[in-house]
């Protein structure tokens, strides 16, 4: 319902938003904000970082996840350690080194104001690397010993036996990343100096919280003041959420098997 109010709203004249009268379906229909808002360049720049973001990102992260699940999702006769380090990522999720040492990090590494300030940091999902150690611990262990016994290693029968048959939980997993990425707005701030690095959900939330228009130019601010604030602040959220909404019907379908297979722990 909230979606479908904001693209109501979206698609009405100002004076009718700015009165209140739009409810479910526009009133007064204009595509003037969606004019507005794809006739920013500063807007579509933002929307092209963000997509950057979202392809680099998603597959760094899936392919940490894969490689790092595997071995972890083996007992402890195949892999020592195992314990050892399944802990150590769970200390990640319960304690950070903190937002200063963060970013004194990323600044040393040279990556502010880069695409990689974005990516990096956060390029090891740990509940996902839980979330895929079980769904491949539940795998047949017959299928591995076949695997071994045909004369495959371990790298060959992860990309070959393990990895096409954790579909589900692949999609599950990549969903969250993609989601994850595409909403984060505050590294953003923490490390884009320029604003013409800002990724879309920074852009979003510089000028429609934070009303802060010092990035946009004096023709733009003429064009979003005969526009009404309630019109172009929909058409830029609801087309920010426009990739997410087209990506999820596909991936939802894995959704529910993933989650409950690789959060059954024997």
């Amino acid at each position: 319902m909230p979606i479908i109010h904001i693209l109501a709203i979206s698609f009405s004249s100002g004076t009718a938003a700015s009165a209140g009268k739009v409810l479910l379906w526009p009133v007064d229909f204009t595509t003037a904000a969606y004019d507005n808002v794809f006739g920013k360049p500063e807007y579509l720049r933002a929307f092209w970082v963000s997509v950057k973001r979202v392809a680099i990102g998603t597959t760094i992260s899936m392919l940490i996840t894969i490689v790092t699940a595997y071995p972890l999702s083996k007992d402890t006769s195949q892999f020592r350690l195992r314990t050892w380090y399944t802990w150590v990522f769970v200390f990640t999720i319960l304690f950070s080194g903190g937002l200063i040492p963060m970013y004194l990090t990323v600044k040393s590494l040279g990556m502010l104001d880069t695409i990689w300030a974005l990516v990096l940091p956060g390029a090891v999902p740990v509940f996902n690397v839980i979330l895929l150690l079980n769904f491949y611990r539940n795998l047949p262990k017959e299928l591995e010993e076949s695997s071994r016994i045909d004369g495959a290693g371990h790298f060959t029968t992860l990309w070959k036996i393990y990895v096409p048959l954790s579909l589900p939980a692949l999609a599950t997993t990549g969903l969250f990343t993609i989601v994850g990425h595409w909403n984060s707005w505050f590294d953003g701030i923490l490390y884009m100096n320029h604003p013409e690095n800002y990724p879309l959900q920074t852009f979003l939330q510089t000028i429609i919280i934070k009303n802060d228009f010092r990035f946009i130019k004096a023709e733009n601010v003429e064009l979003m003041i005969k526009l009404s604030d309630r019109t172009s602040r929909a058409a830029q959220i609801f087309v920010a959420a426009f990739p997410i909404l087209i990506v999820y019907p596909f991936l939802q379908r894995f959704f529910i098997k993933g989650i409950v297979m690789g959060s059954v722990k024997e």
